[in-house]
């Protein structure tokens, strides 16, 4: 009876882990005590040529599962009429992680535009690598985006 018991208990625990470990991973990153996208920043102050700032929770939005927040009215009218031209590249993941097919948390104080789009990366140490060859990262991991979420 203890061996049936047993069993089965480790059967619905199976069941219950399996799916969520083979779910794929959600396509913008966000904490795990929070579904902010971008570490809470408004993603369309990081366009503005200076230093990004954090977003208030009275301009907020969702958008593809997260919850980005801004720091005005216009700041959320922006990205609520051209989302994906603000969103970060591979979803707010590490842009140097990705390249390798590696799924590393973007910080949002580690951040570059180029060409017009935005990426985070994992530390100042990572950010360091990563200027060093963006473009080489980008097409490396533009290759594995977004297919790389299903795996």
């Amino acid at each position: 009876m203890k061996r049936l018991i047993s069993s089965v208990f480790l059967s619905a625990t199976v069941l219950l882990v399996t799916p969520a470990a083979y779910a794929g991973k959600d396509p913008i990153y966000t904490k795990s005590f929070n579904n902010n996208a971008a570490g809470g920043y408004d993603v369309v102050s990081y366009f503005d040529g200076g230093e990004p700032v954090k977003g208030n929770k009275e301009f907020k939005t969702s958008h593809l599962g997260a919850d980005f927040l801004f720091a005005s009215q216009e700041n959320l009218d922006k990205f609520l009429a051209s989302p994906d031209a603000f969103v970060p590249q591979y979803g707010g993941y590490c842009a140097w992680a990705m390249a390798d097919g590696k799924f590393f948390k973007g910080d949002p104080k580690q951040w570059t535009v180029l060409d017009g789009k935005l990426y985070l990366n994992f530390s100042d140490k990572i950010q360091a690598k990563w200027k060093a060859d963006p473009q080489g990262f980008i097409e490396s991991a533009d290759s594995k985006w977004p297919d790389i979420l299903d795996r």
